[in-house]
Parts: structure tokens; sequence; C-alpha cells
């Protein structure tokens, strides 16, 4: 699933809201892979340097990777981007 959203947010340029909480979850129930964890990490990399944008959010929540320690390793969550319907 997180290599979905993955996907999908470099298709858009965008991560949506919705999309933002879903790795979280999956992280939380520990149902990910190694792929998962390098998916994110390249989305981590681009949302960094703008590559992709984050939709609005009113949550300011961190997503941090497992068994991480490194700052570089925490996925930010908010920000702006506009999503076309």
């Amino acid at each position: 699933m997180i290599h979905a959203i993955v996907e999908s947010a470099f298709k858009t340029g965008c991560l949506s809201v919705e999309s933002q909480g879903l790795p979280h979850q999956v992280l939380a129930t520990k149902s990910y892979d190694s792929k998962d964890l390098t998916a994110l990490a390249a989305l981590d990399e681009a949302v960094r340097v703008a590559q992709i944008k984050r939709e609005a959010s009113s949550s300011s929540l961190l997503i941090k990777l497992p068994h991480s320690t490194n700052e570089a390793d925490t996925l930010s969550k908010g920000g702006s981007c506009t999503i076309a319907s």
C-alpha cells in the first residue's frame, strides 16, 4: 500500500492529506516490507527538495521511519499543494 501511495505522489507531484495519513497507519500496524521503507525514504527526499508538494493539512504530525534515529528519515505532514479534480 505504501508503495502505491508513493508512486501516485511521484506521478501527480502532490501528496494529498488523505495519503499522508495512510503510511502512518500502515507503519503502526507493522504491515510493511523493506520496499515500503525504501519508497518512504524516496518520498521524504522528494518532499524535502520540493519535487513533491504536500496538500494543506491542519495536522503537523511526523511519520518516523522504523528503527531510525536520523532526522533525515522523518516524513513531515502538512504544507500545501493544489489537487486538481
